[in-house]
């Protein structure tokens, strides 16, 4: 028997917790296979024989006034097609993601969205078996359950 999948909406607040985001709104992409997270710097590091890699976020869009700092290790560096069909190099991280009342480790790039109107693109490996999507809707899921708290602190 099969789990019946909840239904969200074209766009969708999410919550990136261990990454101190409260919520970014998402564009729910089934265009893309991978998700991207925008990230305006980045500087990779070594720590305890773990790459990291700190970068900062401006969760919010058109606005540059609110900053977060985070930190993650990183899993992977991939070229990446982007939306205008140029290959980029993109470092990988894996981190809980909260939509509406679920949470589980998705798969993120780091790229600078500046110019884009979403500061994060949720794509479909991130959804596999656990959405359908209604590109006529939005923000289906809510607000994210604010239950589930930031090991950070947030």
């Amino acid at each position: 028997m099969s789990q019946q999948k909840a239904i969200i909406g074209w766009r969708e607040w999410v919550a990136l917790p261990e990454l101190g985001i409260r919520r970014i709104k998402a564009k729910v992409d089934t265009g893309a296979r991978t998700s991207a997270l925008h990230a305006f710097y980045l500087q990779r590091f070594t720590r305890d024989r773990r790459e990291l890699v700190k970068f900062g976020v401006h969760p919010f869009q058109n606005r540059s006034d609110r900053e977060i700092e985070c930190v993650a290790e990183v899993l992977d560096e991939r070229e990446v097609t982007d939306s205008g069909g140029h290959p980029e190099k993109r470092l990988v991280i894996k981190t809980p993601i909260n939509i509406g009342m679920q949470q589980w480790s998705v798969e993120l790039t780091l790229t600078d969205r500046d110019t884009m109107q979403f500061r994060m693109l949720l794509g479909r490996t991130a959804m596999d078996g656990r959405f359908i999507v209604d590109p006529s809707q939005s923000f289906l899921m809510g607000r994210p359950y604010r239950a589930v708290h930031s090991s950070r602190g947030r």
